[in-house]
């Protein structure tokens, strides 16, 4: 990795363009309500400060998503399936996934990559923390001036849909999607997934209703877009259509946020088919690709399901992968 994980952070590092107290010594004031037992202020870190040379970065969580294990790898005997679950002493029938976004500064611009949940799903009570907890970190929706996501799935789109959120956004964001993206939720094609009954429907109507709100803002690109200095969005497909990840690079520092191209299973088990995968053979292809890339060159990686703060590096294991969690800066 050639960014420096255990270098001490700047105590003035905002990630706003007004004055706030430092992002990494705030206290985390989030309005949880003990709705999950949790006492305020929560007692578990909500986000994750660090560098890429000039750029400032911020994981944040958007909470936790409970589904079936057998999301993890549909292409694959159950009881595989099962005994790598119970290796990585996990249970074998639900597996928590980590919500992740990022916020990145760069150049003068603030930029959201994904919005997690949002507040739409009462079924999944433990996800939709992303505009709390941008407040609780001094960030106000006001600041922020560019969206990218990574696809256009309810846990990266849903928390721009929350209510009152949009009239709190500035009238000149702007908000980076492929346009195969925008496209295929057109009509779009659930004939290779293999979800929860309900999670078809859901994923339609969020993104339709996404369109319709944010039409205007919505910004695409074909296969490369430059957000800001040093902020790169590229398409990969696979996962969905216009599925992207963001190369981050200043200096000599890379990282890269790879939405949903990497679960992780997908180190030991690249081949395995996620549920929600709308191409799973060329979501596969798309995975393997850049986990070698990403071990040739030895950045640094984040992705939305890996456990939170997610920063990790990726080794070569004979034919296949190793996560590398990056050291716990505190």
């Amino acid at each position: 990795m050639t960014r420096k994980l255990g270098s001490r952070q700047e105590t003035n590092m905002s990630l706003d363009n007004t004055s706030q107290p430092p992002v990494k010594y705030r206290a985390d004031k989030v309005n949880a309500k003990d709705i999950h037992g949790r006492p305020e202020p929560e007692l578990v870190p909500s986000r994750y400060a660090l560098k890429v040379g000039a750029i400032e970065v911020l994981v944040v969580s958007d909470g936790v998503l409970s589904l079936p294990g057998a999301m993890l790898g549909h292409n694959v005997d159950p009881a595989v399936r099962t005994a790598w679950l119970e290796d990585m002493f996990l249970p074998p029938d639900v597996l928590e996934w980590a919500l992740n976004v990022v916020v990145v500064r760069s150049g003068g611009r603030t930029i959201l990559i994904d919005a997690g949940m949002g507040a739409e799903f009462p079924d999944l009570p433990r996800a939709g923390r992303t505009v709390q907890r941008l407040e609780a970190a001094g960030i106000d929706l006001a600041s922020v001036t560019d969206v990218v996501l990574t696809h256009m799935h309810m846990d990266h789109v849903g928390g721009l849909l929350v209510d009152g959120v949009r009239d709190r956004l500035r009238p000149d964001l702007r908000i980076h999607v492929a346009a195969a993206e925008t496209k295929f939720w057109e009509s779009p094609d659930f004939s290779h997934v293999s979800m929860p009954p309900g999670f078809p429907d859901a994923l339609r109507r969020t993104a339709k209703r996404f369109l319709h709100e944010y039409q205007s803002q919505l910004r695409t690109f074909e296969e490369k877009h430059e957000v800001a200095p040093g902020v790169l969005v590229t398409r990969t497909g696979g996962h969905t259509p216009g599925h992207s990840v963001v190369r981050l690079a200043s200096g000599s520092s890379r990282l890269t946020f790879a939405g949903d191209a990497v679960f992780q299973v997908g180190f030991e088990h690249p081949d395995w088919y996620n549920g929600f995968e709308h191409d799973p053979e060329e979501a596969a292809r798309v995975r393997v690709s850049l986990l070698r890339e990403l071990a040739a060159n030895r950045e640094s990686l984040v992705a939305t399901h890996l456990s939170f703060p997610s920063v990790c590096h990726v080794a070569v294991d004979g034919d296949v992968f190793r996560w590398v969690p990056g050291p716990w800066e505190y």
